[in-house]
């Protein structure tokens, strides 16, 4: 090879490099749209996505190929290209025609990158499009233009304004269908106009599109030539993201984790969630309040200047102070809230219905604490937007409830900011996300209420009747002895000197808990009241003997919760149903086999029973006096 000719190809090269350098620089600072598309089923929220892959050229062509055949053996357009099927992942959605899951997408154009999240339009998938909408900047509401808006796109509408997506675009899908028809895309306009102002979303996009054939996706469409508004792509290439708008606010990171590699190193990492920290800025860490400075900003790189919303980072600081993982590092002037009390808007995820009062985790943050959760306020209609009065909430419901925490919790309005606002419940038992919700503020009694100390205390009381307080509880199906073991007890350890008190199941009902029903609801209130009651008992000394038939785990769990490590005694009278059905002292059963008592335990209401509890008698086998002395040896043993 010639010199020329070498040193053209070494330029070509090396002219092809910067090209390649540039473009990936470029395309390394573009900033990123994270969107949503929902709606009712079949208004082709799939078939859309398919057509913006397509279009923006992010296929390969063996993906194509791949396509095209499956186009013509699982495709719904006669052999044409079925874009939904680039996007309908699962084997159950190409043989149903409809999305079940949240299907992430990532495409780019030359002003933007995007991820797509297509989500369901099944209601009883509404807990896969919250997922999908929880990280969201933009929603895509899809309508049919056949159909017009529908329940589905209410509700979903509802959910991405509760959930605060600003920036909406009510695509009108399916024009072709209707003619390309300005009469109706406006009549459709009018009516989610109308919604629109009741929920009090600010504003929408309403763009009239075909996602099959492809009018206004990329390309202004010939055959809609009344419409001058931009294409889908070029809004979804203009629209404003969150992390613009959170890089502006105070400085708020959840620390994830204490990076400790060795003695001489302590950081705290985590992900910014809103405004700019640099080294020298003074932070306070939440809940203790404490205070000190950034002393630096580590990376793999050197030593940063600064750290933005969005960032994951690790900070060390100037002084040695307590900082875990769960709490919140602020802006030293201008801290966020910490409160344990709170009203939100829940969704209701799960198939079991809410019960209030019952315990469950509730995740906020890095932050991962017990919550209670009060009766609704209310329910919302997402048709009409009525308040509807509501004991629980079940699958798919919308509410407003006021929530309690074990502990005091770092946060900010939903509206504020989502990831100091957002927060999931998750079942104790199953561990199974249950519900959604959004904080809107801290109840006023959260703040105003202290507890306040006083010199005699439980132990004092205690030493003055010497003797260990306790709760012993008494568990077990209707009919099984619990009373009358209990009632058995409680006079043996009188006539030890001890000082005791029995809360009865039945005697209970006549006062405290009069008001309350045997639903499953009323059910874990009973438990929750009568667990309030017992501790502040032991507080004053007393052994409390409980004898109820509290079903279900979970609230004997609160209840052993309440208590001191060792002062929670379950005992569970092991009674088989026959025997308990035969005994029928109270003609209970014969009630509830009739159907004239309804949520009767054992008949139609589950019992679920201990699986560690700390005395076990069966009364089918021992006789009460029998049972009795060994519940008495277990609380004195």
């Amino acid at each position: 090879m010639s010199g020329d000719l070498k040193a053209h190809v070494y330029e070509a090269d090396h002219l092809i490099a910067e090209d390649i350098e540039a473009y990936l620089d470029l395309h390394q600072h573009k900033t990123m749209l994270r969107f949503i598309t929902c709606g009712s089923v079949d208004d082709g929220k799939s078939t859309l996505i398919g057509r913006l892959l397509y279009d923006s050229k992010m296929i390969f062509e063996d993906q194509l190929a791949s396509l095209e055949h499956d186009s013509k053996t699982s495709g719904t357009q006669g052999g044409d290209i079925d874009f939904a099927l680039l996007v309908d992942g699962l084997a159950a959605e190409r043989e149903q025609g409809i999305t079940i899951d949240v299907a992430y997408r990532f495409f780019a154009t030359e002003k933007r990158k995007f991820i797509v999240a297509d989500t369901p339009g099944h209601e009883q998938y509404t807990r896969n499009m919250v997922t999908g909408a929880s990280t969201a900047d933009l929603a895509v509401i899809l309508v049919d233009a056949r159909q017009g808006v529908l329940t589905q796109t209410r509700r979903h509408s509802y959910l991405v304004n509760l959930l605060g997506i600003r920036n909406i675009v009510l695509a009108i899908n399916k024009m072709d269908l209707v003619g390309y028809a300005q009469d109706r895309f406006d009549e459709i306009v009018r009516d989610y106009a109308d919604f629109a102002q009741r929920i009090g979303m600010e504003s929408f996009a309403p763009i009239p599109i075909s996602g099959l054939k492809g009018d206004n996706i990329v390309t202004h469409s010939p055959e809609m030539p009344w419409y001058d508004g931009p294409t889908l792509m070029a809004h979804l290439e203009q629209a404003p993201v969150n992390a613009t708008r959170l890089q502006e606010g105070p400085f708020r990171m959840p620390v994830q984790w204490v990076n400790r590699p060795n003695l001489d190193f302590r950081g705290f990492a985590g992900q910014v969630a809103a405004g700019t920290v640099r080294p020298g800025d003074a932070v306070r860490v939440l809940p203790s309040g404490k205070t000190t400075t950034v002393k630096a900003i580590p990376s793999f790189d050197g030593d940063k200047d600064s750290a933005v919303a969005g960032e994951s980072v690790t900070l060390t600081f100037a002084d040695e102070i307590d900082c875990s993982r769960g709490d919140v590092i602020t802006r030293a002037d201008a801290p966020c809230e910490v409160a344990d009390q709170f009203e939100a808007s829940i969704v209701w995820m799960d198939e079991a219905e809410m019960l209030p009062g019952r315990p469950y985790l509730l995740k906020i943050g890095t932050q991962m604490v017990t919550a209670t959760v009060t009766e609704p306020k209310y329910e919302v209609n997402v048709n009409t937007l009525d308040h509807l009065a509501s004991k629980t909430l079940k699958l798919n419901a919308i509410g407003v409830c006021n929530i309690s925490t074990d502990r005091p919790v770092p946060f900010e309005p939903y509206a504020v900011n989502h990831d100091l606002g957002g927060f999931i419940l998750i079942d104790r038992m199953t561990n199974a996300t249950v519900a959604a919700g959004m904080i809107h503020f801290a109840l006023r009694r959260s703040q105003n209420i202290h507890w306040q100390a006083v010199d005699i205390n439980r132990e004092a009381h205690a030493a003055q009747k010497n003797q260990k307080p306790c709760v012993v509880w008494f568990t077990g199906l209707s009919g099984a002895g619990k009373s009358t073991i209990a009632n058995l007890v409680e006079k043996k350890l009188h006539a030890m000197g001890k000082h005791t008190f029995l809360l009865d199941g039945d005697n209970v009902r006549h006062g405290l808990n009069r008001d309350l029903g045997f639903t499953d609801a009323d059910r874990v209130e009973n438990i929750r009241r009568v667990g309030e009651v017992a501790k502040l008992m032991t507080d004053a000394g007393l052994i409390v003997l409980t004898a109820f038939i509290s079903p279900f785990r979970s609230e004997r769990r609160m209840v052993r919760e309440m208590l001191p490590e060792g002062e929670f005694l379950e005992v569970y009278v092991d009674t088989p149903l026959a025997v308990a059905e035969a005994r029928d002292v109270k003609g209970l059963y014969k009630k509830a086999r009739s159907g004239a008592l309804k949520n009767f335990t054992g008949i139609d209401s589950p019992y679920e029973a201990p699986e560690a509890p700390e005395v076990v008698v069966n009364t089918a086998t021992l006789s009460a006096e029998e049972a009795a002395d060994q519940v008495v040896a277990a609380i004195l043993g």
